[in-house]
């Protein structure tokens, strides 16, 4: 890893800052918070909903087993690189529409190398489309442009070209924001329709929309067993900031 820089750096599409918080770096764009990276345990996740998402896929894959993960919305790349270090063996690509952002993170960041994890430069609305079919354990949608979900994004011909790259038993993972209600609302009623089994991680007052907070989706093709769907809930229960596994049919969101 070079040395850092100490100031803010023009990107192809915002304006990057890193901020040295403890013992890593917080990736800012635009003032957002966008990725924060341990430097000394790469497994370290500090962001909540990457918590929630790597509880989940812990509960349904095992702690240690490597897994294909395609990331649209790459960032700083920091699911993937703790992915690949708690996850030997793993194969993950990630798609950032910043051409210089994908290139300075390189720099940066001690970020694994090809094949472990390709950066490959592009519009996650294009690139879905070319994912190879079937072939995918893990579709991770992390994609925002000026704070939100871009709408096609959310939409039945995208999240079907998520469930068409999954390789059975695959897990699509979607980062959302719980306000405004009415984009959620209508994404959860496009995933019930494409998958079998759909959970939702969040907060209480994020699921009610009392506040503005992240929430995780998890779908898959196969519908869930209780079982499942109880352990999931207990391990994001035992989170640093406890969460729900919530029915989105049970969700005070899906409703008004």
């Amino acid at each position: 890893m070079q040395t850092l820089p100490s100031g803010p750096v023009t990107t192809s599409c915002s304006t990057a800052e890193l901020v040295v918080r403890d013992t890593g770096v917080l990736l800012l764009l635009d003032g957002a918070e966008s990725s924060y990276l341990d430097l000394r345990d790469p497994a370290h996740l500090d962001f909540e909903y990457h918590q929630q998402m790597d509880a989940v896929l812990t509960v349904l894959r095992g702690p240690e087993a490597a897994v294909r993960a395609a990331h649209l919305g790459g960032a700083g790349c920091a699911l993937a690189r703790a992915w690949d270090a708690a996850r030997p063996g793993s194969r993950q690509l990630a798609v950032e529409i910043d051409e210089v952002l994908a290139r300075l993170v390189r720099q940066w960041f001690d970020l694994p190398r090809s094949p472990r994890l390709r950066i490959r430069v592009g519009d996650a609305a294009e690139v879905v489309d070319t994912l190879d079919a079937g072939s995918w354990d893990v579709v991770v949608r992390d994609v925002f442009a000026a704070g939100q979900v871009p709408d096609f994004c959310r939409t039945e011909k995208f999240l079907t070209s998520c469930s068409s790259a999954l390789a059975p038993g695959g897990l699509l993972l979607t980062n959302s924001l719980s306000t405004p209600r009415a984009p959620l609302h209508q994404e959860l009623s496009v995933l019930t329709a494409i998958f079998g089994g759909v959970l939702v991680v969040a907060d209480a007052a994020a699921a009610r929309g009392r506040r503005q907070g992240n929430v995780v989706t998890v779908a898959r093709r196969d519908p869930y067993s209780t079982r499942e769907r109880e352990e999931i809930d207990r391990a994001v229960r035992r989170l640093p900031l406890p969460v729900r596994a919530w029915d989105p049919a049970d969700l005070p969101l899906t409703r008004g």
